[in-house]
């Protein structure tokens, strides 16, 4: 058995240094490409999608799909910041589902700004104090991220690439013990995901809603009887023990968050379009504007209305559709709307979220 374990690792030995070998002859093209782009901008996330989707479907095993995908994402990441590391703006502070949501897409090889609010992410973007801002717009259980939306009607930012990030709650506490707890701090919302398992497991307990899962991790690591509610990312940053996995009530629970960029994403063979549009206050205006998506072949994924503030009962309709505005179906459709509508605006095409 010994002489069959050192053969193994002797393999495995060589094996990493080919893989070594091959990284490094990976990241000579990369950053030969850089020196050609005449824009020299390193993040194209159409590009990086494909490379991923690709890796995904040619996957035969053992390891599973999402984690090759997250190990191949880290390698993107480290030959991208052989140009420079992109800067990314997010909602803070450090160890929320945001700065995961950033993570899983850019990888830890980047330079990030937390900010201490959308408007904030927003505005670092604009001014030019990051190059791109990570946002979210919908959690599926709670849905629309309102003032996302409202911020993207005035932005000349475009989304150039969404995120969709499972939202896992865990307990956390300085002790490795829950029979102490007599507080549990977290946002309202993540207390409102756990609600269920928080009457059935710690009923007693008082709940402490904060601005964020990370503030309530900080907050809990200098209180005696106190836990937190958030990512496993916050147990690390703020010293604490993790007492209890996934203890959110829905485990189909996401959140999506968008990518902002001063520039387009190009087609990646997957794409979705997001734009706004407004209607005239008549019956049949809505079904009157969707009908060039149908009339073209172009399916509908989400549709959200939002009150225009004019205080005139009007309303924005904030639409997803799949393809890229450059496909031939998808730009004929949008060029019909733009006839129909009284004001429309195209937020961006960029990829699909891949995993």
């Amino acid at each position: 058995m010994a002489d069959d374990i050192a053969q193994h690792r002797a393999a495995i030995d060589a094996l990493d240094e080919k893989i070594a070998a091959l990284l490094n002859e990976r990241a000579n093209h990369a950053a030969a490409i850089g020196k050609l782009k005449a824009d020299g901008g390193a993040y194209r996330p159409e590009r990086e999608a494909e490379v991923l989707r690709r890796i995904a479907l040619a996957n035969r095993g053992p390891l599973a799909s999402d984690a090759l995908v997250r190990l191949f994402a880290e390698i993107i990441s480290a030959c991208r910041a052989l140009e420079q590391p992109p800067s990314v703006a997010y909602l803070g502070p450090a160890g929320t589902f945001s700065e995961m949501a950033l993570a899983k897409q850019f990888g830890a090889n980047v330079e990030t700004l937390p900010c201490g609010s959308i408007d904030e992410v927003f505005r670092a973007a604009e001014t030019g104090t990051a190059q791109y801002a990570v946002v979210p717009v919908e959690n599926s259980t709670d849905g629309a991220i309102g003032r996302t939306l409202d911020l993207l009607l005035a932005t000349p930012l475009k989304i150039c690439a969404e995120v969709v990030l499972r939202v896992q709650q865990n307990l956390m506490a300085k002790r490795p013990s829950m029979k102490s707890i007599r507080k549990v701090y977290s946002h309202p919302q993540s207390l409102a995901q756990c609600h269920g398992w928080l009457s059935q497991n710690l009923p007693g307990a008082r709940r402490v809603p904060l601005a964020s899962n990370a503030e309530a991790a900080r907050v809990a690591a200098k209180e005696a009887g106190a836990a937190a509610i958030g990512p496993e990312i916050a147990a690390a940053r703020y010293g604490l023990k993790l007492l209890a996995r996934s203890i959110e009530d829905d485990p189909k629970n996401r959140t999506r968050f968008l990518v902002l960029g001063s520039h387009d994403a190009g087609p990646s063979g997957a794409d979705r379009t997001s734009l706004v549009m407004s209607a005239h206050n008549r019956p049949g205006a809505v079904h009157e504007l969707i009908a060039p998506f149908a009339a073209n072949g172009v399916s509908m994924t989400r549709l959200e209305s939002r009150p225009a503030r004019t205080g005139q009962w009007e309303y924005y309709f904030y639409v997803d559709i799949e393809g890229h505005q450059k496909d031939e179906k998808v730009a004929k459709a949008v060029a019909e709307l733009r006839d129909k509508a009284p004001f429309v605006k195209v937020f961006g095409s960029y990829p699909a979220a891949v995993l």
